[in-house]
């Protein structure tokens, strides 16, 4: 397996209504590398965000939906999702603060 870096891990945020609702709770989702694990994600939410201090990782793999076209079927890509919890004296990321 090629040397992921911090960077190439987190891919976007992801913003939805139940993933804004959890922000009040500290609780961040982003969508990360399929090959990313729970230690790697704590590692670069740490360091992409400055004072930020995570006390858990949760991760969801997703597998491509089935879509078809005519008679031609086809998948969607595969993802994974992580929802990250901070710690109470840590610092909001900055990110989610206009919306």
């Amino acid at each position: 397996m090629a040397d992921i870096k911090y960077y190439d891990i987190i891919l976007k945020p992801v913003l939805t209504e139940k993933s804004m609702n959890a922000m009040a709770e500290k609780k961040y989702t982003f969508k990360v590398a399929p090959e990313a694990t729970k230690s790697q994600i704590k590692e670069a939410v740490e360091k992409m965000f400055d004072g930020t201090k995570v006390a858990k990782v949760n991760t969801m793999n997703y597998d491509g939906k089935t879509k078809r076209r005519g008679m031609t079927f086809g998948k969607t890509a595969k993802f994974k999702k992580a929802v990250v919890q901070l710690t109470a004296d840590s610092a909001d990321i900055e990110l989610f603060e206009g919306l």
